[in-house]
């Protein structure tokens, strides 16, 4: 939705800078930077990401939202709430002390499970979440997110996975409205699509200057 790339921008939550790229902590430098986690900050914002989640959601016919720890457990409340559908969350890894649970929650036995995440880059670990609610025996739906990269490596991740995934909006449409705004120029857009095509080797002539 070209409405939340737009919002997104001007919370600066997504932002870019191929001039002076951040370092991700792979160590890896990459042009642009999400950080979804401000939209909650932002009530017209927020509001504006459950509406479209709903939206996106609510066809699919799920027993259960599922939020990712810890960026998707905010956006899966809201629309958990909004849907009035039990919630659970996924952890990256499973607990070392108490019960060690992964998910926090219950669903029962073939539960539809949709799992919500703020922001897909290979999309290692919103799949990883998936595996865990299937392996616990939900039947996850599918994945949906707020903002995508849409890199290479996510396709190739998700059909290994047989899990599927969508976003709200994705760093074409983001680049479009950034360059219709004058937020970046058609040059610094070239090379942020040069930065999608092939992250690691952007980020490695990067390095090399």
């Amino acid at each position: 939705m070209r409405q939340i790339a737009e919002a997104l921008l001007e919370i600066e939550a997504v932002t870019l800078s191929p001039e002076n790229p951040y370092t991700w902590s792979s160590g890896m430098k990459s042009p642009i930077y999400c950080d979804n986690r401000l939209t909650l900050s932002y009530p017209e914002v927020r509001d504006i990401i459950v509406e479209a989640l709903v939206e996106a959601v609510r066809p699919l016919g799920a027993d259960v939202i599922a939020g990712t720890a810890t960026a998707g457990i905010p956006h899966a409340t809201l629309l958990a709430d909004r849907l009035g559908l039990p919630l659970v969350y996924v952890r990256s890894s499973a607990k070392g002390h108490g019960k060690g649970n992964q998910i926090e929650g219950r669903f029962a036995p073939g539960a539809r499970v949709v799992v919500i995440e703020d922001l897909l880059s290979t999309g290692s670990s919103s799949i990883e979440a998936a595996k865990a609610i299937q392996k616990a025996g939900g039947d996850v739906i599918t994945i949906q997110a707020i903002f995508s990269y849409s890199l290479s490596r996510l396709a190739i991740n998700l059909l290994d996975s047989g899990v599927n995934a969508h976003a709200l909006t994705t760093l074409g449409e983001l680049l479009e409205v950034a360059l219709e705004t004058g937020v970046i120029s058609e040059s610094e857009a070239a090379s942020l699509y040069e930065w999608q095509h092939d992250p690691q080797s952007w980020s490695e002539h990067v390095t090399s200057k």
